[in-house]
């Protein structure tokens, strides 16, 4: 006879992305856990490692872009070093002449979406980062104006 097992998965990493809080329309139902903010922009990170000068262009771009990322304020030594390990497959996937392994692709996408890279993976993780509002014009005020006219002889 043979016996099945199941296992049980947690379904935040699958599934639609959610929408972000200020895009919600109900906001009487209880959503889960708080959402965890942070800035959009550079946070202070610990002193780190440059990059490899091996790398490929865009692992090295990559890597710094994390210094830069909102998402870093969230980092401890370990994301660090996993971050490391990624551009380090990333520049290893890029650099050959051969075409991409899939597996090593799925296996790079996973490893970066554990660093929540993506927006998805940072919405379903329940973290957003604040973004910064758009500088927005100011219009001319009417005294500006009329005092321009009559500057002109208008």
């Amino acid at each position: 006879m043979t016996c099945l097992l199941t296992l049980e998965v947690d379904m935040g990493d699958r599934g639609p992305i959610p929408k972000r809080s200020a895009e919600r329309r109900r906001r009487n139902k209880d959503d889960g856990p708080a959402i965890a903010q942070a800035p959009s922009g550079p946070v202070n990170v610990p002193a780190l490692p440059e990059p490899d000068p091996n790398w490929h262009d865009i692992a090295t771009d990559w890597y710094l872009s994390l210094q830069q990322s909102g998402q870093a304020a969230f980092y401890q030594a370990s994301d660090w070093a996993t971050a490391r390990y990624a551009a380090e497959l990333m520049s290893r996937i890029l650099s050959t002449d051969r075409a991409p392994n899939g597996q090593l692709v799925a296996a790079l996408n996973s490893v970066m979406g554990s660093l929540l890279t993506t927006e998805g993976d940072r919405r379903r993780a329940r973290i957003e980062l604040e973004r910064q509002p758009a500088v927005k014009a100011v219009p001319a005020s009417v005294t500006a104006i009329a005092d321009y006219r009559s500057s002109i002889g208008g």
